[in-house]
């Protein structure tokens, strides 16, 4: 036997009991005759104490050991309150080594947040022996647990998907796994089990779940890991679209009352369109404890003789700067003008003691500056910040930055930390027009049901069609999004067509939901909220790294295991990536997706222009084009050549580089570089900004 208690199990209660702890050496400290060893276990720490040195010998921190001693209370100036066990003491009579630790460690365990993310990933099972990181685990063991009694208690199956399937536009690029038993052809990892849940529905299956794990080959993002994640998907059916989030709110709402002390959201959430959400918060995923409003202010400047404004969408936010000094004003305008919002300027005007004040006050009339005072209800004091931008979607965004920087703890504090705001974002566009190509595309799942259903497609312009399609927003945060599916096999043709899709295309890409829904396929609605952003908002972490056992790094790098990594000449034999084979060549040639629920017409010389930034005239673009459909040509007469049984043929021609040693020679300083230059910042050059 290891151990006969856990290290936070010892109370007062086992004073002169012989008790056997096991964990790690978090701590030694030799007070001169007397040592004292903090042990370790995943359930806490306790404090022994050592009086034979000789049983510390080879003992360092992290070493795993077992102690057997009598339990004695401490004395009353030595008593810890900060831990669990601080009112008792072991004193140790045995001691026995059970896995020996290095002296030196990479990181002091206790202080591994505060180290770099790439050390921290390479040891990573040192890094989640950090209290905090091993207490971050254990609340999503835990709230994984309640979600799933959750589903259950609601009378939903959890039925698992298949990990391998096959490759469908999802949103994202996907993994691929070569198959060995047919040449040239992959599996793919699946980025959700979208169409498994709906081929449940139509199986009879009445409400799905499960904590689903999926793939994604996209970039990191401090709330988004890359390669993996997890969700908690769900689909009912004969669901309308408030029964999906009747369901949601219910488990969400538990979930995050349970495991937080924050103020939550009270049901039931608030329904915002997608429309209003962009027009009040500049953002889909409005963060509501922020109080600043958008207002339009487009129809107000239509006769203002202000020309940066005129005949454009124009946003307006007041805030309450009072106090701010002049360098806030410079800091918002800077910040504006950053890469980030890239805005031309910020305008804003002030209302100081019954006047405006401000560099756009003087286009304004008193009538207008009335009309405003009333439009806007700007109060003594307060600061009205103007956005404008050429486009109104462009705008609303921008506003929805500005928004946001104002907010900041470092602008006007006006973020809550001490609470959890939810809402769900509803009616979204079904479509949206690609401003590359032109081409109308879906802006969202293209399984959605549109609203109004067939008489919608046929009767409104395709960018006025909305979708049954639904986020559960909080704090600024996308947690989940679901949609009512499209069932009906006709309005489903419809929607894809379109989007450019014929009929032919559909099957192919979707065979399986299209043959599935012409033996009757149920109305069916579902949602995902994601596991991984559940936890780091309840463990008030910031990166979603601190809530994963094994994450990537920011490049999509595991870097305890090293993959993605090499593998051996016969691995690739064995799944017919090694040597000739037609067949892969086939697939390799077939042509790719570019992440995006287009038709896919964009040919690879348009996206060689898009990636280059190459403009050509019309009449440059049919020649080169014409090249590039040569080049096709002799592309597919090459891969019917048959190659099988032809031994590979090399010539390498020697070449002989003669190379000089080269010599430093200094024939500048900095300061006679920077007195050439026409401007110039400290010890850099300064030039005009080429591409936005």
């Amino acid at each position: 036997m290891y151990r006969t208690l856990y290290c936070n199990d010892i109370r007062e209660e086992h004073v002169g009991q012989t008790v056997q702890l096991a964990g790690w050496v978090d701590a030694i400290r030799d007070h001169g005759g007397v040592i004292f060893v903090d042990i370790r276990d995943y359930t806490g720490v306790t404090q022994t104490v050592i009086h034979n040195e000789e049983l510390l010998k080879n003992v360092n921190r992290e070493t795993v050991i077992s102690l057997k001693g009598v339990v004695e209370k401490r004395d009353p100036d030595t008593v810890n309150e900060k831990i669990a066990t601080g009112i008792v003491e072991l004193v140790v009579s045995e001691l026995v080594v059970l896995g020996k630790s290095k002296n030196m460690l990479p990181f002091d365990v206790s202080s591994s947040r505060n180290i770099k993310d790439e050390l921290r990933l390479k040891y990573r099972y040192l890094d989640l022996r950090n209290p905090k990181n091993h207490d971050n685990l254990v609340m999503r063991s835990k709230i994984i647990r309640h979600l799933r009694n959750k589903m259950e208690e609601r009378d939903f199956l959890e039925i698992q998907t298949p990990i391998l399937t096959a490759s469908s536009p999802e949103g994202a690029r996907d993994f691929l796994v070569p198959s060995r038993k047919h040449p040239g052809k992959f599996y793919a990892l699946p980025q959700a089990p979208q169409q498994f849940k709906q081929l449940l529905m139509v199986s009879g299956f009445d409400k799905y779940f499960q904590i689903a794990p999926c793939f994604r080959d996209e970039d990191a993002r401090a709330d988004r890991s890359p390669g993996e994640f997890y969700q908690l998907d769900f689909e009912m059916a004969f669901a309308t679209q408030e029964e999906v989030l009747n369901i949601c709110e219910d488990v969400i709402y538990d979930t995050f009352v349970t495991f937080s002390d924050k103020k939550v959201t009270e049901k039931p959430f608030r329904r915002i369109t997608y429309a209003d959400a962009m027009m009040t918060y500049g953002s889909d995923k409005p963060d509501l404890r922020n109080p600043l409003l958008i207002c339009d202010l487009t129809a107000f400047f239509a006769d203002v003789a202000f020309p940066a404004f005129r005949g454009k969408p124009v946003r307006g936010i007041v805030a309450d700067c009072r106090g701010k000094s002049k360098k806030f004003f410079e800091d918002s305008l800077k910040y504006a003008m950053s890469d980030e919002v890239a805005l031309g300027g910020l305008g804003y005007i002030t209302l100081k003691e019954g006047a405006f004040a401000g560099p756009i006050a003087k286009f304004l009339s008193d009538e207008k500056k009335a009309e405003i005072t009333s439009l806007t209800n700007i109060k003594e004091g307060e600061t009205l910040f103007f956005i404008c931008d050429d486009k109104k979607n462009d705008t609303e965004k921008k506003a929805g930055l500005i928004r946001t920087w104002l907010a900041k703890k470092e602008n006007l504090d006006l973020i809550r930390d001490d609470a959890f705001e939810f809402c769900f974002v509803v009616d979204f566009p079904m479509y949206e027009i690609d401003e590359e190509t032109g081409e109308t595309i879906f802006t969202h799942n293209p399984f959605s049901m549109p609203q109004g259903g067939m008489d919608a497609l046929l009767g409104k312009d395709p960018t006025e069609v909305l979708a049954y399609q639904y986020d559960l927003v909080c704090n600024g945060i996308e947690l989940a999004s679901g949609a009512v599916r499209n069932h009906d096999i006709d309005i489903m043709k419809k929607a894809f067509e379109i989007a450019g899709y014929d009929e032919q295309e559909l099957k192919e890409r979707f065979n399986a939901l299209y043959t599935a829904f012409q033996y009757g396929a149920p109305p069916h609605a579902g949602m995902a909220p994601g596991v991984d952003r559940m936890v780091m908002l309840l463990t008030d972490e910031e990166k979603i790294l601190d809530v994963i056992a094994f994450p990537l790094n920011g490049n999509a790098q595991d870097l305890l295991l090293g993959a993605p990594s090499e593998v051996t000449s016969q691995q690739l034999e064995d799944v017919h990536l090694l040597g000739n084979s037609n067949a892969l060549a086939k697939h390799a040639f077939a042509g790719s997706g570019d992440g995006k629920y287009a038709k896919g017409k964009r040919s690879t010389f348009s996206n060689a222009q898009q990636l280059n930034q190459i403009s050509l005239t019309e009449e440059e673009d049919t020649e080169v084009q014409g090249i590039f459909d040569r080049m096709k040509k002799k592309e597919e007469i090459l891969l019917q050549v048959d190659t099988e049984n032809v031994e590979e043929m090399v010539h390498v021609m020697p070449m002989n580089n003669v190379l000089r040693e080269d010599v430093r020679e200094q024939l500048f300083t900095r300061e006679s570089l920077l007195e050439g230059a026409p401007m110039h910042n400290e010890n850099s050059w300064q030039v005009p900004r080429l591409v936005k």
